[in-house]
């Protein structure tokens, strides 16, 4: 086996990993980006339910009490998101939890991450919808937040409006190049600095390298491109700095089975995950109401019916984000389109899910208006012993089960009540709809924001890294993605993972220049 070197080496090309891969590469360095998941083009993606085709690139994960889904591919989570853009409210950043203290370093507040928001913002870009954006769905919330005497916005979102086509398929990724994934700005600028983006090698240990001048040696195996369970090689790599960037669910578990290896790890490794709060509801809205209550219809004449019709995220009300209230009791409402493959894990609230009613709701799935409540859980999540491969058991393609649990806790649920309550009272009004909340009974808590399972903070017992993103005891280990954020965000979470990417990025740097890489600063906003 021949030995791989390089300076740099980043595990994960999502959000955490291709920002700092970019900049790393950009300044001279030698920079690998291993990914579990394969490498799809524009043209490769389809609009399809079909197994074989969106199962390469979203793998459903179940654990104990939650379900997470995620992305599977170069681009990470960014090439399946809804693209909602977001940044956090400043009070997010002052929460103190169950644990009675600040949560977030003291060095990161809203105003402190502005600046790297707005890089961000500037290399996806970001647009600023109005409301001949907004969807048919995202109408009737806006509508009937109105008319309950609250204020809705359009959401602000990574696509390009020109070139977007309203298909709707976005969580398989995007064929008209419209989304604004990582595919069209960090990795192709990291690759044209020279970086190595290496697709289906699917990381499994971080240890200490007995090679010269460098410091960490990671094992990886290659995968089948045909069959994820089967691996063609295990092969090692060395490098001088590693950027753990493998998302909530991946990171951890890469730690956890290199504790050993390490010599130990923060015990906070694993523990304080959370799903952003995410709470969804199935709205039923009744059409003739929706006509006589809000003067709603679309050109054909027909009320509303249009569940599936536009971007799957376009309108939001922030009225419950009072950075005055308690914790506990600030969430946002989106409105959001579940393609099937989600809606089967849901159950709702209230209903037999049998027979006649199961059969008569399904019926009407057009009229649905589903919701996403973004609220403030408690960071109750923790992962067991990991597997001994891979992040996960593949139960199958696109379905894995987990060692995550998540058990809401009374404060988390209280969360969840205040955002249902608020809800009813939008959508419950004079009899426009019936609002049933997703039951825990088929899948637990379902998100596709999964934070915090190795968060930065200052107090050591309850972060597992420095506000550098550094895991404590193991310098030039960094940690830059959604496993990062210390606390759910009462928004989507994209913005704000790649923003604190952009923050740690210059401190990955200094290291690796203390290395002896003769970092060079100063690169821009890419531009592709």
């Amino acid at each position: 086996m021949s030995t791989q070197t390089t300076d740099v080496l980043v595990v994960g090309s999502g959000f955490g990993g291709a920002i700092p891969a970019y900049y790393l590469a950009a300044g001279g360095a030698r920079v690998t980006i291993l990914e579990r998941g394969p490498r799809l083009a524009a043209a490769d993606f389809t609009h399809s339910m079909r197994l074989g085709t969106y199962n390469k690139i979203v793998d459903v994960i179940r654990g104990e009490g939650v379900t997470v889904v995620a992305g599977n591919c170069v681009g990470g989570g960014s090439v399946i998101y809804f693209a909602a853009s977001l940044r956090a409210p400043g009070f997010v950043f002052e929460r103190r939890g169950s644990l009675g203290r600040r949560l977030w370093p003291a060095s990161l507040t809203r105003a402190t991450l502005d600046p790297w928001y707005d890089r961000v913002e500037q290399a996806l870009p970001v647009t600023r919808t109005d409301w001949p954006d907004v969807s048919y769905a995202g109408g009737v919330l806006a509508a009937a937040c109105q008319r309950a005497g609250h204020t809705c916005n359009p959401v602000p979102v990574a696509v390009k409006p020109q070139t977007c086509t309203n298909c709707n398929w976005m969580l398989s990724g995007c064929r008209f190049n419209a989304k604004r994934s990582l595919l069209l700005n960090y990795l192709p600028a990291a690759e044209a600095h020279g970086a190595v983006i290496r697709p289906l090698h699917e990381v499994q240990t971080v240890g200490p390298s007995p090679t010269s001048g460098y410091r960490y040696a990671v094992t990886y195996t290659v995968l089948d491109p045909d069959d994820y369970t089967c691996t063609a090689q295990v092969e090692i790599i060395h490098a001088r700095t590693v950027v753990l960037a493998a998302g909530a669910i991946g990171t951890p578990i890469i730690l956890q089975r290199s504790a050993l290896l390490l010599g130990g790890i923060p015990k906070a490794v694993g523990r304080y995950f959370s799903g952003n709060g995410d709470r969804v509801s199935v709205a039923d809205i009744n059409d003739t109401k929706a006509r006589i209550l809000l003067g709603l219809s679309r050109p054909d004449g027909t009320a509303y019916q249009g569940l599936p019709l536009g971007r799957p995220i376009t309108a939001a009300t922030y009225d419950y984000l009072n950075p005055n209230a308690p914790e506990y009791s600030r969430f946002s409402l989106q409105q959001i389109y579940f393609p099937p493959l989600t809606n089967l894990l849901a159950q709702t609230a209230n209903a037999t899910w049998f027979g006649i009613e199961k059969r008569s709701m399904r019926a009407r799935w057009r009229s649905w208006l589903t919701l996403l409540a973004m609220t403030e859980d408690d960071n109750e999540g923790f992962f067991a012993t990991p597997p001994p491969t891979g992040s996960f058991m593949r139960l199958a393609p696109g379905l894995g089960q987990g060692t995550m649990s998540y058990h809401p806790t009374p404060l988390t649920r209280q969360g969840w009540t205040k955002a249902d309550t608020a809800l009813r009272g939008i959508l419950e009004k004079d009899g426009l709809a019936f609002v049933r909340p997703w039951a825990e009974d088929v899948a637990g808590t379902v998100t596709a924001h999964p934070l915090g399972s190795a968060r930065i903070g200052d107090e050591p017992a309850a972060s597992a890294l420095t506000d550098t993103h550094e895991l404590r005891g193991h310098p030039g280990l960094f940690i830059t993605d959604g496993s990062a954020v210390p606390t759910s965000l009462t928004v989507n979470p994209s913005l704000t993972i790649a923003a604190l990417a952009e923050r740690a990025t210059p401190a990955i740097a200094s290291h690796t220049r203390n290395t002896g890489v003769p970092l060079q600063n100063g690169a821009p906003i890419p531009s592709v």
